[in-house]
């Protein structure tokens, strides 16, 4: 298929913009209903933290409270003792050893403020990590994650993926940029929906990926727009096609993907540099930013991918991608066990005392 418009960039921008609107009107709604209850929430814990503190206090005093509040207040919801445990949870997990409270902890940091209670309920029960539970914080506020998306990253460990492609994007785009398209690219992608037969054809996994295209995007991150598949690519007297072509909204540039069975080959970057040339010339907008090229293998070696990159001039990641649904160990292995959530939400009725 040859795309005949020089305007899909024209178009992508009108799309981005409007989808930036949109979010944007999206999130202060969100942030006007959410962010007093958030506040609430912070400064019970915090209250219920320093009572026990200094009086002494144990895990009863939240049995007691949660059976007052629903006697004397019945119609207000969401004071059960269990979501008063979280409170308190909440309010010690962010009081000043994270890097997000900055400020004195009496005050609730706006990062915390921005995400819904329940998405907090979901990072702290499943993230025991401190540095895990920011990124996941920030990328909930700047990703505009429902709970479910939520929860599907933690579940896929968008934090240990994200940043890991190997890549050449510190030296080839100004430093704003080459940041964004760092994060924008992990290592390994997951494609767990398609179910191919051992033998499968990199035509079949390509068809694949776009008869699946809106799970593919999910797995690719926001801000990428499908454009098109096998394009042709006229030069000379050759046509040459390829494989993905995609429009990065925030990047503003164009994202060549290429599959590859097999190991990662040094060959294939110089290739998937050559297609980045020719799209920069004959789909690039004045507005747009260098083309970036993506090439997916299904296995390769770091140090053999970053000398493939050293002298090519082009912005260019490379990565792998697994099939499997399963969850490789290490990252099955950074999820806490059932055990340490109750521990976790818990913590504060150890060596309780009666009030």
């Amino acid at each position: 298929m040859a795309v005949t418009s020089n305007d899909l960039s024209d178009y992508a921008r009108l799309l981005g913009d409007v989808r930036s609107r949109i979010q944007a009107a999206r999130s202060r709604a969100a942030l006007a209903v959410n962010a007093e209850l958030i506040r609430l929430y912070w400064d019970i814990g915090q209250l219920i933290d320093s009572r026990q503190a200094a009086e002494g206090w144990g895990a009863r005093v939240v049995d007691r409270l949660a059976a007052d509040i629903r006697n004397d207040l019945p119609e207000i919801k969401g004071f059960s003792r269990l979501n008063i445990q979280r409170m308190v949870a909440f309010f010690r997990a962010y009081r000043g050893e994270s890097a997000i409270v900055s400020q004195a902890v009496t005050q609730l940091p706006a990062t915390l403020e921005g995400v819904p209670w329940g998405h907090h309920v979901v990072i702290l029960t499943k993230i025991k990590d401190p540095t895990a539970r920011e990124w996941y914080l920030r990328q909930t506020v700047e990703q505009g994650w429902s709970r479910s998306a939520l929860t599907r990253a933690i579940e896929r460990d968008e934090y240990g993926r994200a940043g890991r492609a190997v890549s050449n994007f510190a030296r080839t785009l100004p430093p704003d940029q080459a940041a964004i398209a760092l994060q924008s690219f992990k290592d390994p992608y997951i494609f767990d929906f398609l179910t191919l037969d051992t033998d499968f054809r990199e035509a079949e996994l390509e068809a694949g990926l776009i008869e699946h295209v809106e799970r593919f995007l999910l797995e690719l991150g926001q801000g990428f727009a499908f454009v098109g598949r096998q394009i042709d690519l006229a030069v000379g007297s050759e046509t040459y096609r390829l494989d993905l072509l995609f429009y990065h909204l925030r990047l503003r540039a164009f994202i060549v993907v290429e599959l590859k069975l097999g190991a990662f080959k040094p060959e294939y970057a110089g290739k998937l540099n050559f297609y980045c040339s020719v799209v920069d010339d004959v789909y690039r907008h004045d507005d747009d930013t260098k083309t970036i090229g993506l090439l997916l293998c299904q296995t390769g070696d770091r140090l053999v991918a970053e000398y493939a990159l050293r002298d090519i001039h082009k912005p260019l990641g490379l990565s792998t991608y697994d099939l499997t649904r399963s969850l490789p160990a290490e990252m099955a292995s950074s999820l806490p066990t059932i055990e340490q959530i109750e521990s976790e939400l818990g913590e504060f009725q150890q060596h309780a005392t009666d009030v």
